[in-house]
């Protein structure tokens, strides 16, 4: 079973910044997979945020996080990024990391997350 594990969530001011991390472990073949976050409150269904593929690293945002967040990957590191800056009340959620076959006959895989809390 591949872990993917995040951190850098935590309690922020509306307004301010997070960092996410994505770290996969090392063995995995982080590079040939499309890299997703989404989140999740409790009781509402869950809502993808952001993705980068693996093939040219090409970048989409939902509407509600577009200018505002910003996904990357290092494949050297196993790791993905989401830069999250101008954040609102409504950003409160838990992240998930998810890794994306692209289409091929692999396993999808999940983090079990990091809690972002926007509030002043």
């Amino acid at each position: 079973q591949v872990q993917l594990v995040e951190s850098g969530g935590g309690l922020v001011q509306p307004g301010g910044s997070l960092r996410l991390s994505c770290a996969a472990a090392s063995g995995f073949t982080f590079r040939m997979y499309d890299m997703n976050w989404y989140r999740h409150n409790p009781g509402k269904e869950r809502e993808w945020v952001a993705r980068i593929t693996w093939f040219h690293e090409v970048a989409t945002y939902a509407t509600s996080v577009e200018g505002r967040f910003t996904i990357s990957r290092d494949d050297n590191n196993n790791t993905m990024y989401l830069q999250m800056n101008n954040l609102k009340p409504e950003d409160t959620a838990a992240y998930y990391c998810n890794a994306d076959p692209a289409g091929r006959m692999w396993a999808t895989y999940w983090g079990r997350g990091t809690q972002v809390t926007v509030s002043s």
